[in-house]
């Protein structure tokens, strides 16, 4: 497999990542630099980590696993955005200033957000791709979109201002739908 077929695959990986990011940037008004290297770390880790995974666990147990991530995908994001809904309508609750991105809560976004990656994973064995440079692809790819996605992010939610948490809440439990379907 070429570097334009792994740079597309790549890219299609990241659109949830990029989805997310895109929330977390509209809904945490004060994010510094040190969240912008958080949010790029995991999702690009994890959205290399997984094909990796796949790769090495080949068809043994990608049928059990495969099975069951459409439901964990839609149970953590529709957790995290349930709760950002909740909290949206909330007003005494937290104000958008004072509410902090979580590292725990970055990592289960990007757990979330790549296991469809691990799928990817079984077909690049099946196939007998290189996987390290595909992984290291699939990772920059990843690392790039999600750092325009979370400046676009920023800019949205200085525009919507309290309304972006609870479009960000739709966004993430309608990302979650669409992994179960």
């Amino acid at each position: 497999m070429g570097l334009i077929e792994t740079t597309v695959i790549g890219a299609g990986l990241a659109m949830d990542a990029v989805a997310v990011s895109v929330t977390d940037g509209m809904v945490y008004s004060n994010l510094k630099k040190r969240h912008y290297l958080e949010m790029i770390l995991f999702f690009s880790v994890f959205q290399g980590l997984m094909p990796l995974m796949g790769y090495c666990a080949g068809t043994v147990f990608a049928a059990r696993i495969t099975a069951y991530s459409g439901f964990v995908i839609f149970l953590i994001l529709g957790l995290i955005g349930g709760n950002m809904i909740r909290e949206s309508f909330c007003r005494d609750e937290v104000s958008p200033e004072r509410k902090r991105l979580s590292s725990p809560v970055l990592f289960f976004q990007a757990v979330a957000t790549s296991l469809d990656a691990f799928a990817v994973g079984v077909g690049f064995c099946a196939v007998r791709t290189e996987i390290l440079p595909a992984v290291a692809v699939i990772s920059a790819v990843t690392a790039l979109l999600v750092f325009a996605a979370v400046i676009m992010g920023r800019y949205f939610g200085s525009v919507l201002g309290r309304k972006a948490e609870l479009l960000g809440g739709i966004i993430l439990i309608i990302i979650g739908l669409k992994s179960v379907f």
